[in-house]
């Protein structure tokens, strides 16, 4: 066993020396803390390291990506990329969706998204010296129009946050001043640490191999596989040498209602009503499981509420809509949004890659603030971002009850299409973690009735399962078809406010 797996449990530290003894072969001996040069790349090689919530997988992804920063392993996250890392051994923590990586980064892991690996952001040649200072490479630049206080406060948030867009967006600086384009990375990288692979798809998989000639999977084989997978996961096809299993439940020991609740679902023999009682039970014991009998339009702003069915969801959110008397055809500031894809001309390509690799990829999770300058576009906060606000042209739909066509309040005629976010389906909601979830029982109800089963396991313990584990806090289990009226007045004022912005160039109104 490593130094580094001492402080592992007795099957933490087995994963962990498996994967060692992995990269080791690659030239990377952590024990030694030693890197040899990379080798010209074969086939790829794919280990898959899986286990339930609770049985550590962040922390052995943590504590591996340590030991390879004290081996002389470089982390590239997809913001500058130095050019001596062409030269050292590099590893990236990658994870589906920006929401996905930031509850990695809240973590201590520098994660970033597979988009913002495969492009990569082109600096403008003022700025790149500003990173390149940043990243420890250089000597303090001296840039016009940036001042010693604004240079003091970039190098104060990257000590922090390790950002170089972040860190210069706490300078004061728009990303238009310093990123000019985006482009398709065209040199691999060389390990490849993916964490909520679960939701990674058949395409997704065959671009991360083409970039990584190692990749390691962090995943849990309980939660639901990607959409039109048939139910198959990337790492089911591995085979069983390719795959370390974790089965010890840590996070247990501290008495967590939420996992215990998690963890009951694997016992073949629970019906719905025994584990609806369960939960009851816990909740008699423990605030952090609360036994509802109402949906809380307050917490729908933010943490969207869990369902099954689509028809739950539209239900639900015309009911929050009204609730915070909203008008038909406009939004509030305030209201949560899910983005659904991008749609735009070829010519606008560039612009495409730089929101994707921003993190406005479908799925994102974003709060509306208002319209933009120009008819069609929209101000979003988009959640988990280093740099959260833009502007971007917007088809927001929202869906009526029973009916086949959404209702636009107002769109572009090409760019960013949005759901409404105040209520999302489980299966989206893979790779979120929110403070306070509520898991809408009813419709887990149905999904039992229905008696489906996906993968061999009732479809309503795997659904129960994932809605419950986005609870990092506290789980509300809604056992009513009732909407509580809001507290609080919708707006944005809960949302973090970015530095000024220096007015280096004509701000634009993005495409």
């Amino acid at each position: 066993m490593t130094q580094a797996a001492l402080a592992l449990s007795e099957d933490q530290s087995e994963a962990y020396d498996r994967i060692a003894d992995v990269l080791k072969g690659v030239g990377v001996d952590l024990t030694r803390e030693t890197t040899l040069p990379r080798q010209e790349a074969g086939n790829p090689s794919v280990l898959a390291l899986l286990g339930k919530a609770g049985t550590g997988k962040t922390l052995l992804l943590a504590q591996l990506v340590e030991a390879l920063a004290a081996a002389g392993v470089e982390t590239v996250t997809g913001d500058y990329e130095s050019r001596r890392a062409r030269e050292r051994r590099t590893v990236a923590v990658l994870a589906p969706t920006n929401k996905a990586a930031s509850v990695l980064r809240m973590r201590g892991v520098p994660a970033t998204t597979i988009h913002r690996i495969i492009y990569t952001p082109v600096y403008d040649p003022e700025f790149e010296k500003v990173a390149a200072w940043l990243a420890g490479e250089g000597d303090r630049p001296t840039v016009e129009g940036l001042t010693d206080e604004a240079l003091d406060r970039a190098h104060a948030f990257y000590q922090t946050n390790r950002s170089i867009p972040g860190a210069l967006a706490a300078a004061g600086l728009r990303g238009s001043d310093f990123i000019t384009g985006w482009k398709r990375r065209e040199d691999p990288l060389d390990i490849g640490f993916i964490d909520e692979a679960s939701m990674l798809d058949d395409k997704q998989f065959e671009d991360l191999k083409e970039i990584f000639p190692l990749l390691i999977l962090f995943g849990d084989p309980a939660q639901l596989a990607p959409v039109n997978q048939s139910g198959e996961m990337v790492f089911d096809k591995l085979a069983a040498p390719r795959k370390i299993v974790l089965e010890q439940v840590h996070r247990q020991v501290e008495g967590n209602p939420i996992l215990d609740l998690a963890h009951a679902l694997s016992d073949p023999g629970l019906e719905f009503e025994r584990f609806e009682a369960m939960v009851s039970e816990a909740a008699a014991r423990d605030d952090r499981v609360m036994l509802s009998q109402r949906v809380d339009a307050d917490m729908m702003a933010r943490s969207p509420v869990l369902v099954w069915r689509n028809t739950t969801r539209i239900r639900l959110i015309h009911a929050f809509r009204a609730a915070h008397e909203a008008p038909s055809d406009t939004l509030l500031p305030g209201e949560p949004l899910i983005c659904d894809g991008i749609e735009l001309p070829l010519k606008h390509r560039k612009r495409r890659i730089e929101l994707e690799a921003r993190g406005l990829v479908k799925g994102a999770q974003t709060i509306y603030l208002g319209p933009g300058r120009r008819p069609g576009f929209s101000r979003l906060h988009l959640i988990g971002s280093d740099d959260p606000r833009l502007s971007v042209a917007s088809i927001i739909k929202i869906e009526m009850p029973e009916e086949d066509e959404p209702f636009i309040p107002f769109a572009a005629t090409m760019g960013a299409a949005f759901l409404h976010g105040a209520a999302v389906t489980i299966h989206k909601s893979q790779g979120s973690q929110w403070d306070d979830v509520q898991v809408f029982a009813p419709d887990l109800w149905a999904a039992a009735r229905a008696g489906r089963v996906e993968a061999g396991i009732a479809l309503w313990k795997r659904l129960a399962y994932v809605a419950i584990t986005r609870a990092q806090t506290r789980l509300h289990w809604v056992v009513r078809n009732r909407l509580a009226r809001p507290q609080a007045v919708l707006g944005t004022e809960d949302l973090p406010v970015p530095a000024p912005k220096l007015a280096l160039k004509p701000a634009e109104e993005g495409t």
